[in-house]
């Protein structure tokens, strides 16, 4: 980073910083605009001799209108309790024997909030305080990681109470009153609270996805997938449970490229777009099954299935939001969790996904998935 120098005298009768100073900071190679955190370095009577672009963006202050200034000026951080900061620690005039301050959230003017650290260096020991070198953090991002956390625990709350209530209920009932119960009441009860059970651990899979998806934990297991026979055994399984065998309608094209994959999670990314388009689509369901480019660099070919319905569509001003946890849509049920565990899936394969509007009107997904062929099969 290149930094400002004047003749001019700057606070208290001290010359502003000359480039000289600066040689300590940038002895490395390296330019303090590339580092992500904001930096701004006080000399040792106290003038900002660093300000670089993180630091600019983070404060909304230019680095031309710090440099130069008494640092306390420059970057005016109050506590949350509205005290100055600088006069709180004293940089230069506190204990000796201080070398960090840890960090900690600080206020900027106008409210804006960061987490601030601050180091003293010193030439030896207990010497005075050559340089103060302060770390500036936005803390939005932060904040967003802890409202999805938020989001997150209070959906699983909300998820888990209603089942957990019911199997409670029909199970303590049972219990207390067996003989008053026909055989068909016991049933239909004991039937209620498998479909409940069912459903908390369909959520306590969700979550478990989700953890490994965010830590960068999922195992796959690739072995050769024939997709169009997967596609054909959701199929048949919505046509047994009562679905119209005409509302779908599968398109293979052949020849398709052989595809490693893990089958399972391939299943599971069939089954929720499948579900999403039968659910909240209208009209036929149609899965084309195609040869594509692959997405990944290096490999020619891949695989591609594309699931449209005729329904309304998604809103376009939702598209951006559709990968996203918690996103419902129009229509509310379920986690909203299914579509961000998809994208996780197809990325852990290495592939992609898309969102758009099919020529009917209605929904349209395509994801693409690279061959995969392991390495002693090339």
């Amino acid at each position: 980073m290149t930094v400002g120098t004047s003749s001019a005298p700057g606070a208290r009768g001290v010359p502003r910083p000359s480039a000289a100073r600066h040689d300590d900071l940038t002895g490395l190679g390296i330019d303090p605009d590339q580092l992500a955190d904001g930096l701004v370095v006080a000399d040792e009577h106290g003038q900002v001799i660093c300000f670089n672009a993180a630091a600019e963006r983070i404060t909304s202050v230019r680095a031309a209108d710090a440099l130069g200034q008494r640092l306390e000026k420059a970057l005016p951080l109050e506590d949350l309790e509205g005290r100055r900061w600088w006069q709180l620690t004293e940089p230069y005039e506190g204990l000796a024997i201080r070398v960090r301050q840890p960090e900690r959230n600080l206020l900027l003017p106008g409210g804006h909030e960061v987490l601030v650290t601050a180091r003293y260096v010193r030439a030896e020991p207990l010497g005075p305080v050559r340089r103060v070198v302060v770390s500036l953090r936005d803390t939005e991002a932060r904040r967003r990681t802890e409202r999805s956390h938020a989001e997150l625990i209070a959906t699983v709350a909300h998820e888990l109470r209603s089942p957990l209530t019911s199997v409670k209920g029909f199970t303590a009932t049972l219990l207390a009153k067996w003989e008053r119960f026909t055989d068909d009441q016991k049933r239909l009860m004991l039937e209620t609270v498998d479909a409940d059970a069912d459903r908390v651990t369909r959520l306590i899979a969700e979550l478990l996805d989700i953890s490994r998806i965010d830590s960068g934990r999922l195992e796959l297991r690739r072995q050769p997938v024939d997709i169009g026979a997967a596609v054909g055994r959701h199929i048949q399984a919505y046509v047994a449970a009562g679905q119209p065998a005409d509302r779908f309608m599968l398109r293979v094209e052949q020849p398709l490229p052989d595809l490693w994959a893990d089958p399972d999670k391939v299943d599971q990314v069939l089954s929720n777009l499948l579900e999403n388009a039968v659910r909240h689509g209208e009209g036929t369901v149609t899965i084309d099954v195609t040869a594509s480019p692959s997405p990944r660099e290096g490999e020619e070919t891949g695989t591609s299935v594309t699931v449209s319905d005729e329904g309304p569509g998604i809103p376009e001003e939702s598209m951006n939001r559709v990968f996203t946890r918690f996103w419902r849509g129009s229509k509310r049920g379920g986690t909203g969790l299914g579509l961000y565990i998809v994208k996780g899936i197809v990325e852990a394969h290495g592939g992609t996904i898309t969102v758009g509007r099919a020529p009917g009107g209605g929904a349209e997904f395509r994801f693409m998935l690279p061959v995969g062929t392991p390495a002693y099969l090339q």
